[in-house]
């Protein structure tokens, strides 16, 4: 088969990705998990907002440390697949475009989750500035992407179909631009860590966690 690249727009590419998501191997995916979890000890966390809840990897496993969970994704395919694995009662699904206001009133969460969604998003302003505005003061703001390390040796989102490969947009956001963006919106850095595959730290970090704190 040849593997021709083909660019989609991002919700049209999950749209299509999300009938094999799941089912295809994805170290990423699997990694961001468990940093997932392995962040957020905590057994409470009040009202969380999962932005790009995909397939739900993390959206049941949030519900049970949230009062609420409010999980948006801008492919409604991706988000069908989370709603048919969530059992919880207290998650509310919504398709929306995390480019534009997020469908939460000002001061409603106190954790903000966003797992390899910043890849497809262009202009991190506009991603800080909601979340200063959705926290409360002393709200968390946990972000994890593919590390951009793997971004400068050309590493992105991308599968495969009998027509060759499709990839969503991918933008390359360096570290620094994660700290001025936190900082020009008033967020306090608590935590960051590479994430390595099977631990070994010879080879490039496949991801990249940061923790931010805002109202500071």
């Amino acid at each position: 088969m040849d593997q021709e690249d083909r660019n989609m727009n991002t919700g049209d590419s999950y749209n299509a990705w999300a009938a094999s998501y799941d089912a295809m191997e994805n170290r990423t995916r699997d990694l961001e998990a468990q940093v997932l979890r392995d962040t957020f000890l905590n057994p409470h966390y009040g009202n969380i907002l999962e932005l790009g809840c995909g397939t739900g990897k993390n959206t049941e496993w949030l519900s049970q440390k949230a009062d609420f969970v409010t999980a948006i994704d801008i492919s409604p395919k991706m988000m069908a697949k989370a709603q048919e694995k969530t059992q919880a009662e207290n998650v509310s699904f919504i398709e929306a475009d995390i480019t534009e206001a997020w469908p939460v009133k000002p001061g409603w969460a106190n954790l903000v989750t966003c797992s390899l969604v910043l890849e497809h998003i262009k202009d991190l302003s506009f991603i800080f500035a909601e979340g200063a505005r959705s926290l409360k003061r002393n709200g968390k703001f946990y972000i994890c992407e593919l590390h951009p390390g793997r971004q400068y040796a050309g590493s992105r989102a991308k599968f495969e179909t009998e027509s060759g490969y499709q990839m969503p947009p991918a933008f390359t956001h360096h570290l620094s631009d994660f700290l001025d963006m936190a900082k020009a919106h008033k967020f306090k850095l608590l935590d960051l860590n590479e994430h390595f595959d099977n631990n070994d730290r010879s080879k490039v970090p496949r991801l990249l966690s940061l923790v931010f704190e805002s109202g500071v």
